[in-house]
C-alpha cells in the first residue's frame, strides 16, 4: 500500500479548527488508498512562548532544559490531532520522537538524527492507524530528550519518509506553494509547479523562507519527492523533485537578500595561505560567508571580497582586520548598505547569454553591479540596496518569470520511492551528522581559459556590454567574477571561456577594454577549473577552508574562487591540476560519496 507523510507546520495547526481540517486531510489520504503519517509542529505561537517563559525564570537557560522544555510543544499537538481524528471516526496513534524511536546526537537544541526506527510505525500502520509523530525532537544514546533546531519539523518529515519508502512528502503551510520570489516584494511573482533540489538549495540559501534547507538537503540524498501545499485550500502546491519545472527554462526563480554587508580586502599577496590566513580566522568565529569572490592577481596582489549577514559584521572585521595585518595586506574597506540579487536555474547550465541577459536588466533600470559570481545554475550580483527593489524586479522581468513555461513535462513521483532502499537510508542514517558535508564529487575540468580586464569602470552597463560582444561572438562563459575594489572607482573582471575560442575572447576583450579605458587584458590557457560539489555546503566558509588548506599545503595558488549552495569552484595552474585534484579527494575523503 502506497504511503505519504503529511507535515502540519504551526500555522497549520494554530487552533482547534485548524486541527480539525488537517485532520480531514489525513482522513481522506486514508480513505484514497494510502497509509498517512502526520508530522505536527507545535501549535501556532506555543514555541516562543515557551521560549519567553524561559526567558522569565533566567537569561541562560541550560540548552537540555530547553529541549525539556520545547519538546512539550509538539506533544501538545500530536495528542490533540489524534483526539480529532479519533473524533471523526478513525484509528490515529501520536508518538513522540523517542517513541518513534528518532536517535540523535547529543547537541542539544540542535541535534542531528542518527538513525530511526521503523518497526513500530510500520505495525500501528499496518493495523490501520494514522500514525501522528511529533517534529522537531528525538532522544539521544542516553535517553535524553533533544530538538532538531530551526526547520526540526521539516526534518522530521522528510527523514521518515525516506526511512519508511513514502510515495510523498507533503508538507502543508500557510502558502500553497514555491514561487518565483517573494510575493510579498513583487506581486506579480508566479507559483512554480514544479522545481529540482538543487534549485531549491539555492533559493533556500538565498531567503525563500517556504522550507528549511536542511530538510532539502537530506531529500535530495535519499530522493524523496516534497509535495508543498497550502493547508487553507486544496491549491495543487509545488513539487520539489530532482527534475526542473521546464529542461529549457534558464531561470527558474529570482531572490533578494536585503540585510547583507560587503568586506573587501585589498592587495592580499597573491600566494598560496593568503585566502587560508584569513577565511580561517572568520570560521572560528562561527561566522556564515555568503558571496565569495577572489579575482586573478596583478604584480603580484589580488583583492578578495565576500559577503556576510549585516549583523555579523563586527565580529566579522575584528577577524578579517587579525588576518589582513598577518598576510600583509593593504587595506580592508566595507559596506552595510548593500544587498544581493540572484538568479537560478538548471536550465543556464546548458544555455549561453544567461548572465548577458540578466547584466542588461539590470544595465537598463540603471542598477550598478558591485560583485558578480556565478556557478553552473546561479548567478548573484552585489547591488546598493536602496536599488535592490528594482534590481529584482529588472530581473524576474526579463527572464518572463511570470509567465509559465510553454510545456512542463509530467513526472513518475511514484518511481522515486521505488529506487530508494529503506535500509539504505538507515545504513547511511547511523552515525551521520546530516549538518555535515556530504560531497558527490569533486571535478576537475582542465579545457577552460581565463580572461581578465583590469581597470573596469564601476558603472552600470559596463559588465552588460562586455558579456553582450561575447555572447555575440558565440562564447559560452561558464565562471565569472568580478570583484570589487571601491577606493578608485574601478573593478576587476574574469571570466572562463572553452579553449578553443581563447583568442577570439582576447579579442572581444580587448576592443571592450579601449572602449571603456581600461588598464589592460591578461589571458591563461592554461588554467584549471576545480569543483567541490554535494549536500550540505550551507557554511561555504567551511568548504573554502578544506579547500584553501589543502591547497596551501602542496603550495598550489588560487587564483579566482567562486561560491554556491551546492558547489565551491577555485581555479589554479594548469600545470598542477592533477595534484590539485589528488590534494582535495584526499582533503574531503571522509565525507566523498
Amino acid at each position: 500500500m502506497p504511503l505519504i507523510v503529511q507535515k502540519f507546520g504551526g500555522t497549520s495547526v494554530a487552533d482547534s479548527q485548524k486541527i480539525l481540517a488537517a485532520a480531514r486531510k489525513a482522513i481522506r489520504a486514508q480513505q484514497q488508498g494510502h497509509q498517512v503519517v502526520m508530522v505536527v509542529s507545535a501549535m501556532g505561537k506555543n514555541t516562543d512562548l515557551l521560549v519567553d517563559l524561559a526567558s522569565q525564570i533566567t537569561d541562560q537557560p541550560s540548552a537540555r532544559e530547553m529541549d525539556m522544555l520545547l519538546s512539550t510543544g509538539e506533544q501538545v499537538s500530536v495528542a490533540l490531532m489524534a483526539m480529532a481524528i479519533h473524533s471523526l471516526g478513525h484509528q490515529a496513534v501520536s508518538l513522540t520522537g523517542a517513541q518513534i524511536g528518532i536517535r540523535t546526537d547529543s547537541s542539544h537544541t540542535k541535534a542531528r538524527i542518527k538513525s530511526i526506527s521503523t518497526e513500530r510505525m510500520q505495525r500501528l500502520l499496518d493495523e490501520g492507524n494514522i500514525v501522528i509523530a511529533a517534529g522537531f525532537q528525538g532522544i539521544d544514546e542516553d535517553l535524553n530528550i533533544t530538538t532538531l533546531g530551526r526547520g526540526g519539523s521539516d526534518t522530521t518529515a522528510v527523514a521518515l519518509a525516506a526511512v519508511l519508502n513514502a510515495n510523498s512528502c507533503e508538507i502543508y503551510t500557510d502558502v500553497d506553494g514555491v514561487y518565483t520570489t517573494d510575493p510579498r516584494v513583487l506581486p506579480e511573482a508566479r507559483r512554480v509547479s514544479r522545481i529540482s533540489y538543487d534549485e531549491m538549495l539555492e533559493l533556500a540559501s538565498l531567503g525563500a523562507g517556504v522550507m528549511h534547507n536542511r530538510s532539502i538537503e537530506f531529500a535530495k540524498k535519499f530522493r524523496v519527492a516534497i509535495h508543498v501545499r497550502s493547508s487553507l485550500s486544496d491549491a495543487p502546491g509545488t513539487m520539489i523533485v530532482a527534475e526542473p519545472e521546464s529542461a529549457d527554462q534558464p531561470v527558474c526563480g529570482a531572490a533578494l537578500l536585503k540585510d547583507e554587508a560587503r568586506i573587501s580586502i585589498l592587495g592580499v599577496p597573491d600566494k598560496p595561505g593568503s585566502s587560508l590566513e584569513i577565511f580561517s580566522r572568520i570560521a572560528k568565529r562561527n561566522i556564515s560567508v555568503d558571496m565569495i569572490v577572489q579575482n586573478v592577481g596583478e604584480q603580484g596582489k589580488a583583492d578578495v571580497s565576500f559577503t556576510v549577514p549585516k549583523n555579523e559584521l563586527r565580529a566579522t572585521l575584528e577577524a578579517v582586520n587579525e588576518g589582513a595585518t598577518v598576510v600583509g595586506a593593504d587595506r580592508v574597506t566595507h559596506d552595510d548598505k548593500v544587498a544581493k540579487v540572484s538568479v537560478v536555474g538548471l536550465g543556464m547550465a546548458r544555455q549561453t547569454g544567461v548572465a548577458d541577459k540578466m547584466f542588461h536588466a539590470l544595465a537598463d533600470a540603471g542598477v550598478n553591479i558591485q560583485m558578480i559570481t556565478t556557478s553552473e545554475i546561479k548567478i548573484s550580483v552585489l547591488v546598493a540596496r536602496d536599488e535592490a527593489q528594482r534590481a529584482l524586479r529588472a530581473v524576474h522581468q526579463i527572464f518572463k518569470l511570470e509567465q509559465e513555461p510553454a510545456a512542463i513535462p509530467a513526472i513518475e513521483v511514484e518511481a522515486t520511492a521505488q529506487t530508494r532502499d529503506p535500509a539504505d537510508v538507515i545504513t547511511h542514517l547511523r552515525g551521520v551528522d546530516m549538518e555535515e558535508l556530504t560531497i558527490d564529487g569533486i571535478t576537475l575540468d582542465e579545457g577552460q581559459a581565463r580572461i581578465s580586464i583590469s581597470g573596469v569602470p564601476d558603472t552600470p552597463g559596463v559588465a552588460a556590454k562586455v558579456f553582450d560582444e561575447v555572447a555575440a561572438a558565440g562564447i559560452f562563459v561558464d565562471m565569472i567574477v568580478q570583484s570589487y575594489n571601491g577606493h578608485d572607482g574601478q573593478a576587476s573582471l574574469s571570466f572562463t571561456v572553452p579553449n578553443a575560442k581563447l583568442a577570439e575572447s582576447v579579442a572581444v576583450a580587448n576592443r571592450l577594454a579601449a572602449t571603456f579605458n581600461c588598464e589592460g587584458v591578461t589571458s591563461s590557457p592554461d588554467i584549471a577549473k576545480l569543483s567541490v560539489s554535494g549536500v550540505g555546503l550551507r557554511s561555504h566558509t567551511g568548504v573554502a577552508i578544506r579547500t584553501f588548506n589543502a591547497l596551501a599545503k602542496a603550495g598550489i595558488n588560487v587564483e579566482m574562487i567562486n561560491t554556491s549552495e551546492v558547489r565551491v569552484n577555485v581555479v589554479v595552474d594548469g600545470k598542477r591540476a592533477a595534484e590539485a585534484l589528488t590534494r582535495l579527494q584526499q582533503a574531503f575523503a571522509d565525507v566523498l560519496h
